[in-house]
Formats: structure tokens, sequence, C-alpha cells
């Protein structure tokens, strides 16, 4: 399994995979909630470091907060996510307030979990990029997470060049 996970390219563009290459994707894996089933998450989060990518884990029992201040601290492309009690709907929006809060909302968020169909629509408009519900196939998983990396990287540097922008102008004044 481990090599062809490993090897496993998607349908990323050239272009996406060089915005790869500057360094590995590095995600952050956590449990927010009461919710303390694992299992899953660490099956994932073992594939997702098999691909190459730096997978960083909160632990269980975490805060919106905390959750944030670690994504913050590690600097990571992607935020995971595992939700397994029913708790989304209220857990995720105030993780993406929370992003926003802390100056990371152009970072991109993926969930793990037992989500009705209705919810997985909801919880994209709000702005989760991707959520992955039982059965979903490793091979996936790493691909939306290689893609939700190059659209959290696309974000960065388009607000770098907007503060860069801005700094110029202001030198100018």
């Amino acid at each position: 399994m481990g090599d062809r996970v490993e090897n496993f390219g998607g349908n990323l563009s050239e272009t996406d995979g060089a915005a790869l290459k500057d360094r590995p994707i590095r995600i952050l894996m956590g449990k927010v909630g009461l919710d303390g089933h694992d299992r899953g998450a660490k099956v994932v989060m073992t594939a997702l470091r098999d691909a190459g990518m730096e997978v960083i884990y909160s632990g269980l029992h975490q805060t919106p907060a905390a959750i944030v201040r670690a994504a913050v601290e590690e600097d990571v492309d992607v935020l995971g996510l595992s939700i397994l009690s029913g708790s989304h709907n209220d857990l995720v929006p105030r993780v993406l307030k929370e992003m926003k809060a802390q100056g990371i909302g152009n970072r991109s968020v993926v969930l793990g979990g037992i989500i009705p169909d209705a919810d997985v629509r909801t919880l994209k408009k709000a702005g989760v990029f991707a959520v992955f519900t039982p059965g979903a196939k490793l091979e996936e998983i790493i691909l939306q997470v290689k893609e939700a990396a190059c659209a959290a990287r696309a974000k960065k540097s388009v607000k770098k060049k907007k503060t860069t922008t801005t700094k110029k102008k202001g030198k100018r004044a």
C-alpha cells in the first residue's frame, strides 16, 4: 500500500505540482470537541505521511481556538479535521471563524467523518475544501489534500502580493 500511495500522482497539473515542490505539504490533523475516536484519522495520517507530507497531530479533545493556534504555529497549508460525533455543524463554522480571526482564513480545511450529504453541501459552501465520508479511498484523500495545499499556497501568494503592493504604495505617498 505504501508504494501505491507514495507514487499516486492524481490529476494535479504541472503548475500545481511545481507549487508543491518548494517544501512538503504541511497538514495539521485534529480532533475537535469531545470525539475520542481517532483510529480512522490515524490511518489517513499514515497515508499522508507515506505520500511525502509533513503531518502534525493535535491529539484528541481540542477546542477550535486551540486547533487554529496550532495551525498558525505550525504554518500549515491544510487543516484536517476528523469529527465522528455529529457536531460538525457546530464545530466547523467555529474553526473557520477562528481561522479568519487569526489571519489564516486563506488556508484550506478538509473534513472527515460521518457527515450527511445535506451537511456536506452546507460545509462546502461555508468554506470547507473537501469532505470525506466512510469508504473514501486513501488515494482520493491524498489527491484532495494536495489540491487543497495548492489552493492554500495560491491564496497565500496572492495575499503576499497584495501586502507587498500596499507597502510599496505606502512608501510612495
